[in-house]
């Protein structure tokens, strides 16, 4: 290697060679640290090359500075193969596209950097696909596909990454360009000497009859017989060889029609027994799970384990047929065909965010890659399972088996002790002992996503010494410098090194929040995020809302994963120093919109909204906040203060200075206006209209009503409205005797101290109700139902009235179906669009809205996503353009598609005031919808 010099002239010289972009800071490494492995190592900068002209320049100034490079996609790998020391290039920022697509020879040519659900949305107009299908497939990158070698669920049809591959365009570090492609000769030019010296090794030095072999690098595939084919020999070299630069992919036709059997067996052994029986009707795919990453009321046959099994065919008839047939002839408990997109898409759901959902056990404890993808020949993958099962017992610990069946390849995440000394030293005596017993099943110890550091250390076991001793030799030939992603596969780190845990403080910080999930630990509550980067999708997900900065900026720090990884670093202390008063974190957590998409949506639950809350608690404890702090987030205080007042303040809001003079002592954005106050707020019109009367019809058919701010003091026809409806379907209405709030102003700004103490006073107030029987609470502002349902408790965990209150909240189509399940709501018969709270999506669901709109004759789903506003988020200054980009991504396309009748539904006055500020038109809630029908009929 050359001879080392500062990363700081290298940072400059890069800056001035590169066209993309170039970041060395404490935040770019920062976010780069980890993938989604047990793995962390400090990389030395960033680089986002916007073309191949770029690559060669950085990977010129790196071998000058003697400085290695990681090539890196979406960062989703398992094994620790896109961490590293050096220069990560990133090639997902720019170099991501789709540059031909030739349906007639089913090929395209894309960049290393292209999500696959990209390359995947481009073909389909063609009526093809690429095969390989990660379930990472909505943020994966081609790139990373290749490097991992990475296979996915329907492999049993369409093979993996590499069978998928027509020729490459790579650079070696030394800046030697090649073209790989069958039976070409491009590549160092001592390789094929180097093959031609070994030949019997590689002949039977490989496994045979296991269609995972993923494991080491395939110079199999330079054998003469088997072309050569140096593309294919690139695949799964985990970017230590040269760096991806363009790629030519085979494509194949997507079935016009799929239909999925859904098999049940005792137990999770049997399925897979079962499984290879199953190939010979030539499913897309085979997979495999046990019920304990199954979530209850999942609808599944008979069984404590499944195989779902997909069938294709060129009509929805053909497609049902083939599954049928699938469930006749398999030896299950039982069995069923479903066929309707909605269902095969819940179930794959279920399926694919088992990466996540895995790393808890069914107690909570947490569970880690490691032992994550290994492979055996399909017919030996029952009796591997049982062994590997007992293996388990006998070190004590516990996994969840899953994954692809039909192939023998098993996903598992174990509760590995990470965190302890002995725990890592059982860690490696498990990992040692794993392999050999995959070994002796004639199985790889990778079957999907590459050996990284979690298992490169134990390929001798696989292969002898003889054949991982060629491999260095080939290594050395493409990269006699040992510049490419060193310390993987060729002379790799130790498997129990780098771990990421070991960073991190062995006491719990002082926090506010309770973090009951998590052992009241904060740094277990940011260890939740093991990185499989479900908030990086880039494209809209009706069903989904995490992440909606990402989605707007496409920036690591802006997704869930990235604000996670930034929050350990500062938990760590070496990259991030400033703590609590890191401005890296600030900064990312910025353009958080504390949406809570994440706590439903990410597999793991990951809560970054509370996380910003406590980190915004102390990074500005005993020092100035920002003016929207003062106004916004103390909204409650200023709108009592000023409902006396509201006609003159109307008017003067109305008028260009003093607006102008608000928004600007108030932090507020200047292209938003200021919303108007009520004359007469929701609780003086309760009171009024209520006459000294409790109505209390018993402690079932009454509700009490919640008076949330927003309700109160600026859309009192909401309460009114659900009032109205509340006693036609004959439920008691009251409210609180005295004042209450739920605190939600202060904890999205992260005064915590100030939201405690406006909770206790709110719990003190309520606590005479809660000793009167089992009623609703019902809330009619989602975000405040929220609060009340995960923040109340959380953060006075000791107080057993904030548990008694959070259980009683309801929404308000959830107070009806408990109080007056048999009323019959007005028949509108009318269609509906608008958004579903993010709130509500996360933490209250909306399953009740649903059935309450069915039956009222609302037709038509409404968008996923979030509005935007969020609160206080797109009223502060510097917010306004993210937060219309959002309102973008879903909720105003969805009105501006619909009918001119069509009824707008939003349930939050954020969304709401949303609409009416950037879309121009009015969005109502649910109750104010039933309750003008009520006058209609």
């Amino acid at each position: 290697m050359a001879e080392h010099r500062s990363t700081g002239e290298l940072a400059h010289e890069l800056k001035r060679a590169v066209r993309g972009d170039v970041d060395f800071s404490a935040a770019a490494r920062a976010l780069t640290t980890m993938d989604a492995s047990n793995y962390r190592r400090v990389p030395a900068g960033v680089v986002a090359p916007y073309d191949t002209d770029d690559v060669a320049a950085a990977l010129a100034l790196c071998r000058r500075y003697g400085v290695p490079v990681v090539p890196r996609g979406g960062g989703t790998s398992i094994a620790g193969q896109a961490t590293g020391t050096g220069v990560v290039l990133d090639f997902s920022r720019h170099m991501n596209a789709v540059i031909t697509i030739d349906a007639g020879a089913r090929t395209a040519v894309v960049q290393p950097g292209v999500v696959l659900d990209t390359l995947r949305e481009a073909a389909r107009p063609h009526g093809l696909t690429f095969g390989p299908d990660p379930s990472t497939h909505s943020r994966c990158t081609i790139g990373g596909m290749i490097g991992n070698n990475a296979c996915g669920a329907h492999s049993v049809a369409w093979g993996t990454t590499a069978d998928n591959v027509r020729d490459l365009s790579v650079i070696t570090y030394r800046g030697d360009p090649y073209r790989l492609a069958p039976g070409s000769d491009q590549g160092p030019a001592q390789v094929p000497a180097l093959i031609a010296a070994h030949l019997a090794l590689l002949r039977t030095g490989y496994p045979g009859g296991l269609p995972r072999r993923i494991s080491g690098y395939a110079l199999d595939a330079l054998l003469p017989e088997n072309g050569p084919d140096p593309a294919r020999a690139y695949c799964g070299s985990e970017g230590t060889l040269a760096v991806l630069t363009e790629a030519t992919v085979r494509l194949v036709p997507a079935p016009a029609a799929r239909a999925l059997a859904v098999l049940g067996y005792p137990d999770e052994s049997a399925a897979a027994d079962a499984a290879a029986g199953l190939l010979a009707h030539r499913p897309l795919t085979v997979e495999g799970m046990a019920d304990d990453l199954v979530p209850p009321g999942h609808g599944l046959p008979r069984g404590a384990a499944w195989l779902f099994v997909e069938t294709g065919g060129d009509t929805p008839a053909e497609a049902r047929s083939r599954a049928l047939a699938v469930v006749r002839a398999a030896d299950a408990l039982d069995g069923t065909v479903v066929d309707d997109p909605a269902g095969m898409r819940a179930l794959w759901a279920v399926r694919e965010d088992a990466a996540g959902t895995a790393t808890r056990t069914p107690d909570g404890a947490e569970a880690w890659p490691g032992w994550e993808d290994c492979a055996v020949p399909p017919a030996r993958l029952g009796a591997y399972l049982r062994d590997f099962r007992a293996l388990l017992a006998r070190h004590g610990l516990r996994g969840t088996p899953y994954g692809h069946f039909g192939d023998g390849c098993v996903h598992v995440r174990i509760d590995f002790d990470l965190l302890s000394e002995p725990g890592v030293a059982a860690f490696r005596r498990f990992s040692e002992e794993a392999a050999a017993l995959v070994v002796a099943h004639g199985g790889s110890l990778s079957g999907e996503h590459g050996d990284g550091q979690a298992r490169a250390e134990l390929l001798p076991k696989m292969y002898g010494d003889e054949l991982v001793g060629l491999f260095g030799r080939f290594k050395d030939l493409w990269d006699p410098d040992g510049g490419m992603n060193p310390g993987m596969l060729v002379r790799p780190a130790r498997l129990d090194e780098n771990l990421r845990f070991a960073v991190l403080p062995r006491k719990p910080v002082d926090v506010v929040f309770g973090y009951p999930e998590d052992g009241g630990d904060f740094a277990g509550a940011v260890r939740r995020c093991v990185g499989v980067a479900k908030g990086r999708t880039p494209s809209p997900d009706p069903a989904s809302v995490m992440c909606p900065s990402f989605r707007v900026t496409g920036e690591e720090a802006h997704s869930t994963r990235g604000r996670a990884r930034l929050l350990h670093e500062m938990l760590a202390g070496e990259i991030v120093r400033d703590g609590w008063r890191s401005p890296e974190v600030r900064d990312a957590l910025d353009l958080c919109l504390a949406c809570k998409g994440c706590r439903s949506d990410c597999p793991v639950g990951v809560d970054m909204a509370t996380y910003k809350a406590e980190f915004l608690h102390h990074h500005y404890a005993g020092r100035p906040r920002p003016l929207s702090h003062y106004s916004m987030g103390r909204l409650p205080g200023w709108l009592r203060a000023a409902a006396p007042f509201a006609r003159v303040l109307n008017a003067l809001s109305g008028l260009p200075a003093p607006a102008a003079l608000a928004r600007r002592l108030g932090g507020i954005a200047p292209e938003r206006e200021l919303p108007a106050l009520a004359p007469v707020t929701f609780r003086r019109w309760m009171r009024r209209s209520m006459h000294g009367r409790t109505e209390i019809h018993s402690t079932s058919g009454t509700t009490v009503l919640w008076p949330d701010t927003f309700t109160d003091h600026l859309t009192p026809e909401v309460g009114r409205a659900a009032v109205k409806v509340l006693r036609a379907a004959g439920v008691g209405v009251m409210i609180p005797p005295g004042r209450v709030c739920c605190g939600l102003t202060y904890v999205s700004t992260g005064q915590l101290t100030r939201a405690r103490r406006v909770l206790r006073r709110t719990l003190k107030t309520m606590e005479p109700l809660l000793d009167m029987g089992d009623f609703a609470v019902t809330v009619l502002e989602p975000s405040c139902a929220a609060t009340l349902k995960t923040d109340l408790p959380a953060l006075l965990p000791d107080d057993p009235r904030a548990t008694r209150l959070a259980a009683r909240v309801r929404t308000f189509a959830q107070t009806l179906e408990q109080c007056a399940p048999r009323w019959t709501p007005p028949r509108l018969d009318r269609d509906v669009t608008g958004q579903t709270h993010c709130h509500q999506h996360a933490i209250l669901g909306d399953a009740a809205e649903r059935r309450l709109r069915e039956r009222a004759g609302l037709r038509g789903d409404l968008s996923g996503g979030c509005c935007g506003l969020a609160g206080n988020f797109g009223f502060e200054r510097g917010h306004y353009e993210i937060s219309s980009a959002c309102a973008e991504e879903q909720l105003l396309p969805a009105v501006r598609a619909a009918g001119p009748d069509t009824e707008i539904l939003a349930d939050g006055f954020s969304c709401r005031t949303q609409l009416a500020q950037l879309g121009g038109v009015r969005g109502r809630h649910l109750a104010e919808v039933l309750a003008e029908g009520l006058d209609e009929s």
